[in-house]
Parts: C-alpha cells; structure tokens; sequence
C-alpha cells in the first residue's frame, strides 16, 4: 500500500528544522540506513532550493515535499518541487563528476566543491533520480529509493 505525505515549507533555511521535524515521523518505517540517507537528501536538495532555486525570490515562496512509501513494495518516493530556474540535472551531475575526478586528492565528501554535492549523494544514494519541468513553471525533483524488509 502506497501512504503519501506532505509538507509545504518557506524558502527559508531556517524552515530546515520543521521539515526535519517532519520527516522524523518515517524513522519506524524505514530501517535505520535508509531513513538516514533519505534524510541526508532530503536536506541537501531542500538547501539546494533555498540557496540556488530560489535564490533572489522571497523567503515566503513556498517548497512543497511529498513522500511515498510503499511498505509492500519496499521504496519511497521522495519529490521536492521548487520554481527555480529549470536546469539539466545529467548535465549538473556530470559537471560535479569531472570536477571530483580532477580533485582526485579529496580525502572526504566535505572535500568535494560545492554547488553540485548534494546531487551527487544524490545520485549515490538513490536507484533513480530525476527532475521535470512542469506546465505550472514548477519543477520537480524525484528520487526513488528501495529499502529492505523492516525484521
């Protein structure tokens, strides 16, 4: 069975508190790693939207996260709408890719360059990501994730 849930959120660093307050509700749903990576992307997407996305639009502009996961089918679906500028995530993917590989002598993630990073743990962490453009000017960033059986 498929539960979603929703959260709308400000444009605002400081609304990071609430959303993790709200996604501690998953934590006896997901086992420990999953809910800790999802959380993990869930905050670098979220701050991408605030310090990138919407960059120069008001703090009132809202975030709009859902979350789906199916306790049968063992994923959760993760999307993060914002109304940034659209962008060509393979491109951003690959861009952070080549610049890590040129930094080859990173000794941790904190190493790696910003703008980009949280796309890579992104990338890293889930088994599909993706972003669209939406007809209402929105876009939305999708992440799947599977997870194993709670014992």
């Amino acid at each position: 069975m498929l539960e979603h849930y929703r959260i709308q959120v400000n444009s605002d660093i400081y609304a990071l508190a609430k959303l993790q307050e709200w996604f501690h509700q998953f934590q006896n749903l997901l086992p420990k790693p999953t809910w800790m990576q999802c959380n993990l992307v869930l905050v670098e997407v979220f701050t991408n939207v605030v310090s990138y996305a919407h960059e120069g639009l008001s703090e009132e502009t809202p975030i709009d996260i859902e979350i789906a996961i199916n306790e049968s089918e063992y994923f959760l679906e993760m999307r993060i709408w914002d109304f940034g500028e659209p962008f060509d995530l393979q491109a951003e993917i690959d861009r952070v890719a080549l610049a890590a590989l040129k930094n080859q002598d990173f000794k941790s993630i904190d190493d790696i360059p910003t703008g980009g990073r949280g796309l890579m743990i992104a990338k890293t962490i889930a088994d599909d990501i993706r972003y669209e453009t939406l007809p209402d000017g929105r876009n939305c960033f999708v992440m799947i994730k599977s997870f194993s059986k709670l014992v």
